[in-house]
């Protein structure tokens, strides 16, 4: 299950064997001329799903008889003329976060009891059912999605497609690794801190990290604003496909924004000549491994080559990493207040020590963590006055033994203490894509992030799309 630079190229070029290997926007192109059904494209993702999770554990449920049932159902209006929905008969997978009407959602926790009744859709998943997507299954998450790798004592570990050996990064690694082995072409996430970020750049796809209150969420996470939902694809075109699908209204979330007037897909391929760009390999306060920072160096250059500015110049911030631990941990501390002290035994060890440390601070504390946030996100606005974008590493590092929440040696116990790329853009609520940007010596992917302003999406994808076709990038074959 490993691949190397060099076999990636070439698989860029590569006839897919399957339809497990298509895109969503190819799957659509071949039901529209009957190429292609429903059923077929489905029954080869399950195929995929039999042959290839055993090695990365990706999901925690698997619903073969509904998914067919579904696809059925979409290969009938296909053969009619009459598909219904942006995403009529496309193999989706759900992160086990996301409540879904008829599947129970454990979150990765012993504590939750699976014999309920499971009778309402979160937003996203609601979205994703009006567009008539074919749900497959449930992907992993470490337990309340709280870190930044995905293992739990329910499902157990989660591991990389591309060296089963490493972590595929969390919180959402099973949504990251189903979509890098074509195990359905799209997927959900959350990311908090980083959760469809880091995976993606562990797993070589690409997402992105929406600006808050884009994408209804509910119900309303303990971890509160930090707490965004976000698409996870092989493509940029996918997931501003999804994007359309998945801004669309819904009232129980508060402080949701306003649905978009246009398409994601509008002004995608409009390149960023232009464009002013910062780069910044450490945020001016944060390491990265030589091998990434040279790839994400390599990376900024390509954007000069596309016509836009690019500076290196860094926002001015320290690392917020403790007013995030006040707010994150905190967050964790709220996931779980309805637990009796058997129940809390039963937890994962990490995500008890955080609970423990957030229930010591006070209001107090909170709002003076809030009070950085905020100054943080003044400052971000400022930076962007003057440029356009920023790019950094989106994870320092490569990825690391499986089952860790750090790597072996690291300074910090914490998740938080690799991945001071990620975190302070759930703070200021921007947006934030991984794009995949090259491979270490060890043949493991890279990702580039690309953040823009509050409300810059349609210019965050536009610039992963110029990045995206300069520099194609590849799934690992088997």
């Amino acid at each position: 299950m490993t691949s190397t630079p060099e076999a990636a190229a070439s698989a860029t070029t590569a006839t897919p064997v399957s339809a497990a290997d298509l895109t969503a926007t190819e799957l659509l192109a071949r039901f529209h001329t009957g190429e292609l059904s429903p059923v077929e494209a489905t029954e080869a993702t399950l195929a995929r799903i039999a042959e290839a999770d055993q090695a990365v554990n990706a999901f925690c449920l698997v619903d073969r008889e509904r998914a067919l049932q579904q696809a059925r159902a979409s290969e009938a209006r296909w053969a009619r003329g009459e598909p219904d929905g942006a995403l009529d008969g496309v193999p989706t997978s759900i992160k086990d976060i996301f409540l879904t009407k008829d599947w129970p959602t454990l979150r990765g926790s012993r504590t939750v009891e699976p014999a309920q009744s499971w009778t309402v859709d979160a937003p996203t998943v609601a979205r994703l059912r009006e567009h008539n997507a074919v749900f497959v299954g449930k992907t992993t998450t470490p337990e309340l999605a709280w870190k930044g790798v995905t293992d739990n004592t329910l499902s157990g570990i989660t591991r990389n497609p591309w060296d089963t050996a490493r972590t595929p990064g969390g919180s959402s690694g099973g949504a990251a690794a189903a979509v890098a082995l074509g195990m359905a072409p799209l997927a959900i996430g959350t990311d908090g801190g980083g959760s469809v970020r880091i995976p993606a750049a562990f797993c070589g796809i690409f997402t992105i990290k929406p600006t808050y209150g884009l994408i209804p969420h509910y119900p309303a996470s303990p971890f509160g604003t930090l707490a965004h939902a976000g698409p996870m694809t092989t493509t940029v075109t996918e997931t501003a496909l999804m994007l359309d699908v998945l801004t669309g209204p819904d009232s129980r979330d508060w402080s949701a924004l306003a649905q978009p007037a246009g398409s994601f897909l509008d002004g995608l391929d409009d390149g960023v000549r232009g464009l002013r760009i910062a780069f910044s390999p450490d945020l001016g306060f944060a390491h990265a491994d030589p091998e990434v920072a040279e790839a994400v160096a390599r990376a900024a250059e390509v954007f000069t080559e596309l016509g836009a500015t690019v500076e290196r110049a860094d926002p001015g911030f320290s690392d917020p990493v403790a007013d995030f631990h006040v707010l994150w941990f905190a967050g964790a501390a709220k996931s779980v207040e309805h637990l009796d002290e058997r129940q809390r035994q039963l937890l994962d060890p990490g995500l008890r020590e955080i609970v423990e440390q957030g229930l010591t601070y006070s209001a107090q504390d909170y709002l003076e963590a809030t009070n950085t946030r905020m100054a943080l996100g003044q400052r971000m606005g400022a930076f962007h006055e003057t440029y356009d974008l920023l790019l950094t590493p989106t994870v320092g590092i490569p990825p690391f033994e499986a089952g860790l929440e750090a790597p072996a040696g690291s300074d910090s116990p914490r998740w938080t203490g690799w991945t001071p790329f990620t975190y302070p853009f759930n703070m200021t609520q921007q947006p934030a894509s991984s794009v995949p940007c090259g491979f270490t010596s060890d043949g493991l992917p890279i990702g580039l992030q690309i953040v823009g302003p509050r409300h810059g999406d349609g210019r965050v994808l536009r610039a992963s799309r110029a990045f995206e076709q300069a520099r194609p990038w590849s799934r690992p074959r088997r």
